[in-house]
């Protein structure tokens, strides 16, 4: 694993976005002062976890975004990522690369990525502390410290310690484990005093309601027989519905055969009534017949007519024989007009004229009138004999359409007896349907009688609160009983025992079933806390004696190695890192936590005591060659570098972290122990990566890549690359 790539867009003097690649080795950093280098230290410590803007040479977190130049705007967010190669599976994620991503923006917005993925401050922390990373120990070293680890307190060099040595994930989870202890030991109290709160009324609850004890006891021995009693009651009923369907179903196979013949009866109905005589035909015979019986008294009738015309004409034919005389009459009368003209033309006789002249016309008339008459006597006679001769084929098809008539009227008759026996058989066929299908409608009446019975039954569980399918079910098996009726006193019986204790009050019952599981779940929720504490005081140790035993295991290899490159910078000398003195601190600390009013058990001081011991930070004692100084207060400035440059390299020699940023540590160094301090990185760098600030060229020499930093006129930092073979 090693750091691949820094990418840093709008943090501090980098406006633009700018690419940092790292091979591996030693990457150092140069440029002059206020160019922007320190600032590529500052994004390593944001993107690690820190938290303080102080820390990051800033007032506030806005501090970190470009703030803009005369030439160019500022910037609204800042962005920092990390790239780790992570092929050799060193980081506990199932990636080959690492992507650590951290932004801010200027409303104070604050994100984190992980492989683009986001995730919590706390979760970074903890990924990085898995690794042996982090802000507060020895991984990064800013300009200015050092002598971080000379000047830092003891309880901070033990942290520094515990952070190279990958045992601040399990301070992390120890911490997290206090905290939930705590919180679990608040909930714990609030538990008991709900607890307490809540027993009291439990116990006045239970003493009213133990009067209905027995109710329910009660209750349940009348549950067991209305199961009894109804499930068998309802098993009989069901079994009186069942012996019922094999008649019904002989009846329906038997109406069935019925009804088949009668389909055959109706077909030899339908086959008669098809093949009855035509009711056209006799109607055509009859119309023929009614049309020539029209015909004949039409004719009759003008027969008739016609011989009382004739004879009437006869009649006043003979009454008026006096045609001759009035021809005679009418002579005379003509003589006498002549005679009589002539008179009048000589004298005035009007009148006569006129009556001589009106007789004259009435003779005349009297004559035609009996010539018109026998003539019309001769033309009826004739058309009486044509009239004759006509009627006499009306007459003889008349006879002929009458035996006709009668031939059909005896097939009619045929037809109808054979019509009759045909629908007498199918009339027969259904009476007997109708005796099958009555026989049937009373039994479904019994059926139907059953099944208001079973009504009945519903009706009554009903009252009693119980349903329909709960009984249905347990009448499948029903339990055994001998007598229904003596079971169905038992149970009038235990109702009116019931009664007589009293009404029950459910809404007390309720109250008091509430307040006992309210009781119960508190007391479950109390067993589970109480089990969650011990749990995590288990926890809590089992971390203890791991930071202790890895602590304790990797601090005589931290000496050693301590001394080693201690002499090796002071050319001679020791020096030793050692617990602080327990006795007169832990104590003095153990009798302030304590209440003087209260009685501490034995165990719990030593508990105390042994959280004391386990807090004890780390002295440093050492030994200058040619000097008498045993005394960190007494070291100078170049002398306090060189023992937290020996410290470091102690500490990576025994746990070396994925890689170091030191930002111009060397400052404070000679020339010859600088060209020391160089070497060392360079032997150090095959298991650790560097990346270094420094101005000095011997390091500059060891490193195998370099990085440029300058600031042109517009304010914002440029980096330039060499790779130095």
């Amino acid at each position: 694993m090693y750091l691949k790539r820094l990418e840093l867009f709008g943090f501090k003097s980098f406006a633009q976005k700018t690419v940092l690649d790292f091979p591996g080795g030693i990457a150092g950093i140069v440029g002059p002062n206020g160019s922007g280098k320190s600032n590529v230290i500052d994004a390593v410590r944001w993107i690690l976890g820190e938290r303080e803007a102080k820390n990051l040479r800033g007032a506030k977190a806005e501090d970190l975004i470009f703030a803009g130049t005369p030439k160019r705007p500022r910037m609204g967010m800042a962005q920092v990522s990390l790239t780790f190669d992570n092929s050799t599976g060193f980081f506990p994620v199932d990636f080959k690369e690492v992507t650590v991503t951290r932004r801010i923006e200027r409303d104070g917005n604050s994100q984190y990525f992980l492989n683009k993925s986001e995730v919590r401050l706390k979760d970074i922390i903890d990924f990085f502390a898995k690794v042996r990373l982090g802000t507060r120990g020895l991984s990064i070293i800013s300009q200015g410290s050092s002598d971080l680890f000379v000047r830092a307190t003891p309880e901070e060099r033990r942290a520094m310690i515990e952070e190279i040595l990958g045992l601040r994930q399990y301070q992390l989870k120890k911490h997290e484990a206090d905290r939930k202890l705590k919180n679990t030991a608040a909930n714990i109290d609030k538990v008991k005093a709900m607890i307490e709160e809540v027993a009291p009324h439990l116990r006045f609850l239970k003493r009213q309601t133990a009067k209905w004890e027995k109710v329910g006891d009660l209750e349940k021995e009348l549950k067991e027989m209305e199961n009894t009693y109804f499930a068998n009651k309802l098993r009989e009923l069901q079994e009186g519905v069942k012996k019922f369907d094999p008649e019904i179903k002989r009846l329906d196979d038997a109406m069935a055969e019925k009804r088949k013949e009668m389909e055959g009866l109706r077909k030899d109905l339908a086959a008669i009534e098809n093949a009855k005589p035509m009711k056209d035909g006799m109607g055509d015979l009859r119309k023929q017949r009614e049309k020539l019986l029209q015909e004949r008294s039409t004719i009759e009738q003008e027969l008739s007519k016609m011989e009382a015309k004739i004879e009437f004409l006869n009649s006043v034919v003979a009454s008026e024989r006096v045609d001759l005389r009035a021809g005679e009459l009418l002579t005379a009368l003509e003589e006498v007009r002549d005679i009589l003209g002539k008179l009048l033309r000589e004298q005035n006789l009007e009148t006569f004229r006129d009556e001589l002249r009106a007789m004259h016309e009435k003779v005349s008339k009297m004559t035609d009138r009996s010539s018109k008459q026998k003539g019309e006597i001769q033309d009826l006679k004739a058309a009486k004999d044509a009239l004759v001769k006509k009627l006499a084929p009306i007459r003889e098809e008349l006879a002929a359409l009458a035996t006709k008539e009668d031939e059909s009227a005896k097939g009619y008759e045929q037809f109808n007896a054979d019509f009759k026996q045909a629908f007498e058989r199918v009339e027969k066929k259904k009476e007997e349907i109708n005796r099958l299908d009555t026989e049937k409608n009373r039994l479904l009446f019994e059926i139907e009688r059953v099944n208001l019975r079973k009504q009945d039954v519903e009706m009554q569980l009903s009252q009693i609160g119980r349903t329909m399918a709960e009984m249905e079910a347990l009448a499948k098996n029903p339990p055994a009983v001998d007598d229904l009726v003596a079971l169905e006193r038992k149970m009038l019986r235990l109702r009116g025992e019931i009664a007589g204790i009293g009404d029950v009050d459910h809404a007390l019952i309720k109250e008091a079933e509430e307040t006992e599981a309210r009781h119960t779940f508190l007391a479950t929720q109390l067993v589970d806390l109480e089990k969650a504490a011990n749990d995590l005081e288990v926890l809590i140790r089992e971390l203890e004696e791991k930071i202790d035993k890895g602590f304790h295991e990797s601090l005589a290899k931290i000496n050693e190695e301590f001394d080693k490159f201690f002499s090796m910078m002071f050319g001679g000398g020791k020096a030793k890192m050692v617990l602080e003195k327990p006795d007169l601190k832990v104590r003095e600390e153990v009798e302030a936590a304590m209440d003087p009013e209260m009685k501490v058990h034995e165990k719990e001081t030593e508990d105390l005591e042994s959280e004391k011991l386990r807090q004890l930070g780390i002295e440093i004692e050492l030994s200058l060659p040619r000097k008498r100084i045993h005394g960190l207060d007494m070291l100078s400035g170049g002398e306090k570098s060189l023992v937290s440059i020996a410290a470091l390299f102690a500490l990576i020699s025994v746990s070396p972290p994925p890689f170091l940023v030191l930002d111009e540590v060397d400052a404070a160094l000679d020339e010859k122990n600088t060209k020391r301090f160089a070497d060392i990185v360079k032997n150090f760098s095959e298991k650790t990566q560097f990346l270094m600030v420094t101005h000095n060229r011997a390091t500059m020499e060891a490193s195998s890549i370099l990085y440029g930093v300058t600031m042109e006129e517009d304010g914002v930092s440029k980096v330039l690359s060499l790779k130095l073979e």
